[in-house]
């Protein structure tokens, strides 16, 4: 079954020379656990993504807006699609992706009728 792993982060920990470093730190960690995905032979892709900032979000009525819909605290700033045998191996996965402080993954079952 098809699980996406959808990591939430604080955009802001990502500022500065110490965010410049812990971005450095992440990327390389996201190297090592995609290279665990495929030495696994998990099927599995991914991204990250822009900042929010360079969202648009567009309404039922059409209207575009700047930025995310939700206003939170934590941005969503990539995800992985990981075809794996259950719930739990989405969760164990998800444990391994590397995340700056306060950092989450939410794991949902994608498909047909998820």
């Amino acid at each position: 079954m098809k699980y996406m792993l959808l990591i939430y982060e604080n955009e802001a920990n990502y500022a500065g020379e110490a965010g410049e470093k812990l971005l450095a730190d992440i990327i390389a960690g996201h190297h090592a656990f995609t290279a665990e995905l495929v030495a696994s032979g998990i099927d599995w892709s991914g991204s990250e993504l822009a900042p929010t900032f360079s969202a648009a979000t567009v309404g039922k009525d059409g209207v575009v807006h700047d930025g995310p819909f939700a206003e939170t605290h934590e941005q969503l700033g990539g995800y992985y699609m990981v075809d794996v045998a259950d719930r739990e191996a989405a969760v164990g996965w998800a444990r391994k992706i590397p995340l700056s402080p306060g950092g989450k993954v939410e794991v949902r079952p994608t498909g047909p009728n998820c």
